[in-house]
């Protein structure tokens, strides 16, 4: 049996990382880290033009009818070279639809968010971190009156999913009126956050949104997982890369022991989540009866280990770790947004142990 991923998984991968080198290098990621807006629409554009606005929607909507495995190695690939933008929350929006709504709301909105004529976001958090479907509390009905958090790129969105009480998802146009957003200053300036308030806009339910709701949230732990792995093998690689090159005493620092263990704890520690995170993804499509637990294991344990490594990271480079000049900083940030977004490592933990009966 072959536990590998295929060699189209393998090219996929490899056209990733080609487009993230040269379209958006370190150089670029710091550019956007520094913007305003956290969005390059140029970038974007790329992205999608290649096929990643629509991995995971089927082929008669336009996309490529991939699974979320395919869905999780871009976001592998994404998380590795740090790329800016509104991949997670797009991604999350499409398969909403695809998984909760009506044949019409699938076929008037999943061909433009596959082709890039429209630009999707989720809206799940609520005060208090209420991420998970049976925390939520606006109420809906043709309506929507109501505060939601941390919702990516709310600002920019063309259609949010939101979720509701009961674990309900309602379809909001940003057009519409009665949508505000107020941007939020988060660490992570590679994927940007706004506050998106409700009052009285026009909403449309997704039919099948109670029960979609919770597959919904398990993909996109899943997707922070993959990202989170890519982080953390990039951070491991950014420690070595400085660890042959800085000096001291008159040899490199990879010379030190106590360096030489550190990296190797860390190589320890990542190289095995991204098995995890590939069975996660793979029980998602496959072995829906372990899906859900697996998907809060791995978001636990993936973002510990992306936040650990980052530190490890920062701690390799030193002094200069700490500034604002080394680029160490983005992906330890970007752990931090991994770590917390739909629920931090503790909450899935508590679930996973609930959903195992213990």
């Amino acid at each position: 049996m072959d536990f590998d991923i295929s060699e189209e998984q393998e090219l996929l991968q490899a056209t990733v990382r080609q487009l993230a080198g040269n379209e958006c290098p370190l150089t670029r990621v710091r550019e956007i880290f520094d913007g305003d807006s956290g969005h390059d629409p140029e970038l974007w554009k790329s992205l999608v033009e290649v096929g990643l606005g629509g991995t995971a929607i089927p082929e008669e909507f336009g996309g490529a009818g991939l699974e979320l495995l395919d869905l999780a190695l871009v976001a592998e690939c994404l998380g590795s070279a740090a790329v800016p933008g509104p991949f997670l929350g797009h991604s999350l929006a499409g398969l909403a639809v695809l998984f909760a709504g009506s044949e019409e709301q699938k076929k008037s909105w999943l061909p433009r968010l596959a082709m890039g004529d429209a630009l999707g976001t989720v809206a799940f958090a609520e005060e208090g971190s209420g991420w998970q479907p049976n925390e939520w509390t606006l109420r809906a009905n043709g309506t929507l009156r109501g505060t939601k958090q941390h919702v990516p790129y709310g600002s920019l969105a063309d259609l949010i999913v939101v979720g509701t009480a009961d674990g309900g998802l309602v379809l909001v146009e940003t057009a519409a009126d009665g949508v505000q957003s107020e941007p939020v200053d988060g660490a992570d300036r590679t994927r940007r956050l706004d506050h998106v308030s409700f009052d009285g806009a026009s909403c449309e339910a997704l039919p099948a949104g109670p029960q979609a709701s919770g597959r919904v949230r398990d993909a996109g732990l899943i997707l922070l997982s993959a990202d989170a792995y890519g982080g953390a093998a990039r951070s491991l690689e950014m420690a070595v890369e400085y660890a042959k090159t800085r000096q001291q005493f008159g040899v490199t620092i990879g010379h030190f022991q106590a360096i030489k263990h550190q990296l190797a704890n860390m190589a320890i520690e990542v190289d095995p989540v991204r098995f995890l995170v590939w069975y996660a993804a793979h029980a998602f499509d496959h072995v829906p009866d372990e899906s859900e637990r697996t998907a809060a294991l791995t978001k636990a344990h993936a973002t510990s280990v992306f936040m650990q490594t980052a530190r490890d990271s920062v701690e390799v480079h030193g002094g200069i770790g700490y500034t604002w000049e080394c680029d160490v900083q983005i992906l330890f940030k970007r752990a931090m947004f991994d770590r917390a977004f739909l629920g931090a490592p503790r909450v899935h933990r508590e679930r996973a142990a609930v959903l195992g009966g213990w």
